[in-house]
């Protein structure tokens, strides 16, 4: 990923990639890449979640489900549980449909 990042341009501090903490141990890095990061040119972003990750690429925090299943507005996590629900209300119209027909 840093070949393609160094290609598409100047590395601005703003490009990275997220590997998995679980990595980081055995993580063998090239010199130049090494120098990047040490200049703060590139990052290597170790997370232990997905909610880590999805904070990383949208800079937005992921939210945590409250005692009530939701998460707070503003959150990334609150975004997708309703584009969730969407998807599953505008489905369960197609399934009744299709169960009714015999389908």
């Amino acid at each position: 990923m840093f070949d393609v990042c160094r290609s598409a341009g100047e590395l601005t501090g703003t490009q990275g990639v997220v590997i998995p903490h679980q990595n980081e141990t055995n993580l063998m890095l090239r010199e130049d890449v090494v120098e990047a990061i040490r200049e703060g040119k590139f990052n290597v972003y170790a997370v232990k979640t997905i909610d880590e990750g999805l904070e990383i690429l949208t800079g937005t925090p992921a939210g945590d489900v409250d005692s009530n299943g939701e998460y707070p507005e503003g959150t990334e996590n609150h975004l997708i549980a309703k584009r969730l629900g969407e998807l599953n209300d505008s489905m369960r119209g197609y399934f009744q449909g299709l169960f009714a027909s015999g389908g």
